[in-house]
């Protein structure tokens, strides 16, 4: 995601809040978890049906008000990629986070034995997240919703370039959770750099890379664990056995949905050279399909802001002054911040386009000769977010997958992935660290206590002072490991099914140590 300062990712000029104002929020959040560290499951469910009523009742205003940040932005855009996958999200953690809580049980190492071992899911406490601006209902409430069903704190900051719709959602939020359970920050550039230095128990930060880091380095004062889901230049390569038309629709439709401002949108597409030209003829044919008559289309959505709508055509304009060649793919569309989705080729590293993560309906077309030289060029450049790969090979898709390093990937389309509960969302290297969703969300926001339980009876004074022969029996070799070590190594295999035999062997053990003695 494009972005210069912390601030600029987050924040709320409209609804101001001191550093101060945050750290009295966080404090109350704090003091709640210390009274209450341990939430029960009615608890982490009943504040998950308090999310889903304030998204589910609040619908049409959730999407009104985003729809006038954007200055365009289509309600069915806004159900289909955020109201659905938060609601999506919800009823599965509902439906599976009290499984998620139950202790592991498990015998103890062999030597141990009869005790037993457990791991214990344990909420962390007070949870940061920082909302970016292109999905802010989804990657709010998103990792909202997992930190929820961990049994933790929340506070969440909100971005600036939607002031609607964060004033909304903090309203929204006070009316639907106390304050020491949910909270949201509005604010400033001051009020960004205090929520990050803030000691939270775990901080998630969805953003650009160059944010990430300030926000990494802000949290390293405190050893707050983050969780970084940056971005980066998402590859789509169309493999020699690709269904071609179908390879280019899907591309096109994960390129424009929210007109390209989706972090895991496909950023630039690598085809044999011979299907250049093909592939921008298909291309306009599917804006076409998609976006009848796109000039006065209100379901192509528009740019959230002057500064990024500036961005894009700069980086189109040093493309072409550098040598490209743009393509629009549909008649120039009519509307303050509305992108005209355009394909350039000749493109080259030297080019800002193939420098920059675009976040817009700008699409770079790089041919290849060999599917090893579009390999090669992939792994030459920082780890993506995403990749996507159409072919109709097994062995092709094999082939890349083994040697592409990349987020998420979807196969023979674009951007599913990360709509599968079942299945880690995250980045890797310069695209993020960390991951959450579904029960990996669960497991980010939560802390696995390990837990041994000794047996009544039980041979561990072979271990301790005063150091006999048994002791040294146990530290020689097999034999030693068979007869002194308490016929641990004898009877492990018959012991976890015979519980009772073990218990009975363990205390002959200790008696025999202890007459040895004596």
């Amino acid at each position: 995601m494009a972005a210069e300062t912390i601030a600029r990712d987050s924040g709320d000029a409209t609804a101001p809040a001191s550093a101060a104002g945050s750290a009295g929020m966080f404090a109350a959040l704090r003091a709640a978890h210390a009274r209450e560290p341990a939430t029960d499951w009615s608890t982490r469910a009943r504040r998950l049906r308090a999310l889903k009523s304030l998204i589910l009742d609040n619908r049409a205003a959730i999407a009104a008000a985003i729809a006038v940040d954007f200055g365009r932005r289509p309600a069915e855009e806004t159900d289909l990629l955020e109201v659905f996958p938060c609601l999506s999200g919800i009823r599965y953690a509902l439906r599976h986070g009290r499984r998620w809580m139950r202790p592991r049980r498990n015998w103890a190492g062999t030597w141990f034995l009869p005790a037993r071992t457990e791991l214990r899911r344990q909420p962390l406490g007070v949870v940061g997240i920082i909302a970016p601006w292109n999905y802010p209902l989804y990657l709010a409430a998103g990792p909202l919703t997992d930190a929820l069903v961990a049994g933790n704190r929340v506070l969440l900051k909100m971005p600036e370039l939607t002031p609607r719709f964060s004033a909304l959602f903090a309203q929204l939020v006070a009316s639907h959770f106390a304050a020491d359970e949910v909270a949201v920050v509005n604010g400033g550039a001051d009020a960004a750099r205090a929520f990050a230095a803030l000691p939270f128990d775990h901080l998630l930060f969805t953003g650009s890379t160059a944010i990430g880091r300030e926000v990494m380095r802000a949290a390293a004062a405190n050893l707050t664990p983050v969780t970084l889901e940056l971005g980066g230049k998402s590859p789509a390569i169309i493999g020699p056995e690709a269904r071609f038309g179908h390879a280019v629709e899907r591309i096109v439709v994960g390129k424009l949905l929210n007109a390209g401002q989706t972090c895991i949108a496909p950023d630039y597409v690598l085809l044999p050279r011979a299907r250049v030209p093909a592939f921008v003829e298909a291309a306009r044919a599917a804006v076409a399909k998609l976006y009848p008559d796109l000039r006065d289309n209100a379901q192509y959505a528009g740019i959230a802001s002057d500064r990024h709508f500036a961005r894009l055509a700069s980086l189109c304009d040093d493309a072409v002054a550098s040598g490209a060649s743009a393509h629009l793919l549909a008649s120039p569309a009519r509307g303050a911040r509305v992108f005209t989705p355009t394909a350039l080729t000749d493109v080259d590293d030297r080019m800002q386009v193939m420098q920059q993560e675009i976040f817009g309906p700008l699409l770079p077309l790089l041919p290849y000769d060999t599917l090893d030289q579009a390999l090669d060029y992939v792994a030459a450049h920082a780890h993506p977010l995403a990749l996507y790969v159409f072919d109709e090979n097994p062995a092709t898709i094999d082939r890349v997958l083994a040697h592409v390093h990349a987020g998420g990937v979807t196969v023979n389309d674009t951007i599913l992935h990360i709509a599968q509960h079942h299945l880690p969302f995250g980045g890797t290297g310069a695209s993020g660290m960390g991951a959450y969703h579904g029960e990996f969300g669960f497991r980010t926001f939560s802390r696995m206590t390990p837990v041994f339980r000794q047996a009544r009876w039980n041979a561990v004074r072979l271990l301790a002072p005063p150091y006999g022969a048994a002791f040294r029996g146990l530290l020689k070799g097999r034999r030693g490991r068979e007869a002194a070590g308490g016929a641990a190594a004898a009877w492990a295999g018959r012991a976890r099914t015979r519980p009772a035999r073990a218990s009975a062997i363990t205390w002959r053990i200790h008696n025999r140590e202890s007459s040895s003695r004596e």
